[in-house]
């Protein structure tokens, strides 16, 4: 883990608890060693923070080259693990950094929509994850946060579950086929989405004046 990293991650746990009533489900779930995928739903600025301090491995992430011009912004946000894409354009040399970090036994984290839902509902997902899942070989772990009225707001409850993770024989990857990657996509959101349903369930459950 990043020296900057682990200091922030000390920092931002409090400081979080203060901020937001979060749970977190399926800590078990969690590999402690080897590399592997976390693919996530995608609700604010926050979600990283949620990923980060839910477990105890440092996530890597790609993020948008903009981010980058900066240079002191773009000097932290490097020291915190992310490394730049460029989004739309089939960045072969960010691909390549993630498949590269996932061989070393670190993880990689991917908002498996792309870009930040605004209503809270799922957006289409994109095939980045299986793809680089196929190439290195290594698990995908479904994460969803759900927060109490689908968006994120300071003070309210948000649940951040942990699934099991899938192997690439599990989501039918290996073929190389354009066909079985759109499939695992789908198996892969369809997992985080079991997630949400689960953990709505209590609310949904509840009596009126008493959903939480």
């Amino acid at each position: 883990m990043m020296p900057l990293y682990a200091i922030g991650r000390a920092l931002l746990i409090p400081l979080m608890k203060l901020l937001f009533f979060y749970k977190v489900n399926g800590k078990n779930n969690i590999p402690k060693t080897g590399g592997y995928i976390v693919c996530s739903n995608h609700l604010s600025n926050f979600d990283p923070i949620f990923l980060g301090i839910t477990q105890k491995r440092q996530i890597f992430y790609m993020a948008k080259v903009e981010l980058f011009k900066n240079k002191f912004f773009g000097w932290i946000i490097r020291k915190l693990g992310a490394f730049p894409v460029e989004r739309g354009k089939g960045d072969g040399k960010a691909i390549g950094n993630a498949e590269t970090l996932i061989e070393n036994g670190n993880v990689l984290g991917i908002f498996i929509e792309g870009t930040r839902s605004k209503t809270g509902e799922f957006l289409r997902p994109k095939a980045g994850a299986a793809m680089i899942a196929e190439k290195v070989n290594v698990p995908v772990i479904p994460v969803c946060i759900t927060p109490k009225n689908k968006k994120i707001k300071i003070f309210q409850k948000v649940t951040i579950s942990w699934g099991e993770p899938i192997s690439c024989e599990q989501l039918g990857l290996g073929s190389g086929s354009g066909e079985a990657v759109r499939a695992a996509t789908k198996k892969i959101m369809g997992e985080i989405a079991a997630l949400r349903e689960r953990d709505m369930q209590p609310r949904l459950n509840a009596p009126e004046g008493e959903k939480k």
